[in-house]
This record gives structure tokens, C-alpha cells and sequence, in this order.
């Protein structure tokens, strides 16, 4: 559990290496903010199949399938949860850098945190491993952002491209789907990975692999946790009970 001023509780082996999956999507999108706020690229931008943006790509709403090139539907139509679309944002950043993605998120986000344990592994949707002791130093920027703009991390951590409808991997179709750039919102969805006492406004991401960080802006606090198997049905029953617990007694 963190606060704005560091860790407030801790349980388990911090240290462990864990499969980050998905949590890797957020990296991805503050470092594409740490893009924007430095004119290499925009949120218009062309980019994914044709009518799409990097607002689109990063906001699962270019239409793209979940692991392919194929295009599902029109841009902008519907919430449809795409790994290949995130790929492709981290692929038109490089293209607009001239460099390797991953070099860009290890100079803009992993090292001024001092997070020198995470290992890039080539795909900006799932390939970041790590302890959990280094994304506690993620979820602290979260709540005290340093890295971006007041306006691009607002743009990242809140809602893209209105009340979209879409299924969100694990817990089924959600009307609306709220997500922002590389970021889940919580909104009102039912059921759901984070608690029930969670403020709608707020943001994280889990993944497959059991890894999750939530941030409550209106509590303030951060929930880190890693696990030891894929996500399953003891997650989606753990979990929010554990976020309901920490918010009853810390929010």
C-alpha cells in the first residue's frame, strides 16, 4: 500500500521478479506522455488502421483484434481491449524517436524513478518483468506525478474517448468501458478487479499473470499486489476485497 509520501504497508517478498503482463501498458502510456509533452508526437497523429490515432491505439478503440493486425471494426466505435494496438503506439513512437522504444521508457520513466530492477522485453502491451518493490515507486509518481505535464497525465489517467462500450478481459462486457491512455478507469463497471469503495475516477491495470496496481486519487492511496499463478477466479474474488479492506482502513 502506498501514499503520496512512500510505502505505508507491506506484506510478502517485495524483491521477486514477478510477469508484470498488462501492468505494462501504463508504462507505456506515460512514456508516450512523456512524448507528447515534448512536441515529438500528438494524440492525432494517423496511426493504426485507417481513421484511427494514437488516441485510439492507446485507448483500445482503434478497432484492431486483441492480438492481430486485423481490424474488428470502424475507429472510435467501441471499447475493443487490443495488445496489437498498444504494440503499435510503442511502434509509432519509436518511428517519430528514431530510437528503441524501450530505451525511451527505460530514460523517461524507469530510471528518474529509480526503477533499475524492471526488465524490458520487447513488447510495450505485456513485456515488462519485476518486483513489486519497483512498481511501488511507479505508484507513488502516480500520486504525486513529477515525469509529465499536469495536462498530458490528466489526459493518460482519465477518460479517452467517451463512454465507449467494449468487454474488459476477465470480467465481461462493461457498458460503458472507460479507459484512458494505457490506463484502465475504473468508472462504474460491475463487477470488477478493484473494490466496490473505489472512487470511480480511479485508474490502474492489472494482468493476466496476478500482477495489479490501482491509484484512488480521491483516497490517495495506491494498492501494489503480486501473486505467484495466473489470474483466476480467486483474483477476481480476492482482489476486491483486499481493495475494499485497504480503503476502510486507510482511505
Amino acid at each position: 500500500m502506498v501514499g503520496p509520501e512512500g510505502v505505508r504497508a507491506a506484506r510478502g517478498d517485495l524483491d521477486l521478479e514477478r510477469t508484470w503482463r498488462s501492468v505494462t501498458k501504463m508504462l507505456t502510456g506515460y512514456a508516450c506522455g512523456a512524448a507528447l509533452d515534448r512536441g515529438i508526437v500528438s494524440l492525432d497523429d494517423a496511426a493504426g488502421p485507417e481513421g484511427s490515432t494514437l488516441r485510439h491505439l492507446l485507448a483500445h478503440a482503434s478497432g484492431f483484434f486483441y492480438d492481430s493486425d486485423g481490424v474488428l471494426m470502424a475507429p472510435g466505435r467501441r471499447r475493443h481491449y487490443s495488445n496489437y494496438g498498444i504494440d503499435e503506439a510503442g511502434r509509432h513512437v519509436e518511428r517519430a524517436l528514431g530510437r528503441d522504444f524501450g530505451d525511451w521508457v527505460a530514460e523517461q520513466v524507469l530510471e528518474p524513478l529509480g526503477m533499475d530492477r524492471v526488465r524490458w522485453t520487447g513488447s510495450p502491451s505485456v513485456g515488462a518483468f519485476g518486483p513489486i518493490a519497483d512498481l511501488a515507486l511507479f505508484a507513488g509518481e502516480l500520486l504525486r506525478p513529477t515525469l509529465l505535464s499536469p495536462e498530458t497525465f490528466a489526459a493518460v489517467t482519465t477518460v479517452q474517448l467517451g463512454e465507449l462500450v467494449g468487454i474488459m478481459p476477465g470480467f465481461g462486457k462493461q457498458e460503458p468501458n472507460p479507459f484512458g491512455l494505457g490506463f484502465e478507469v475504473r468508472g462504474a463497471k460491475s463487477p470488477h478487479w478493484t473494490g466496490g469503495r473505489n472512487d470511480p475516477a480511479t485508474f490502474g491495470h492489472f494482468g493476466m499473470q496476478g500482477t495489479a496496481l490501482w491509484v484512488d486519487p480521491s483516497a490517495r492511496l495506491a494498492l501494489v499486489v503480486g501473486t505467484a499463478h495466473e489470474f483466476c477466479d480467486a483474483h477476481r474474488e480476492v482482489l476486491p476485497r483486499l481493495s475494499d479492506a485497504v480503503l476502510a482502513q486507510h482511505a
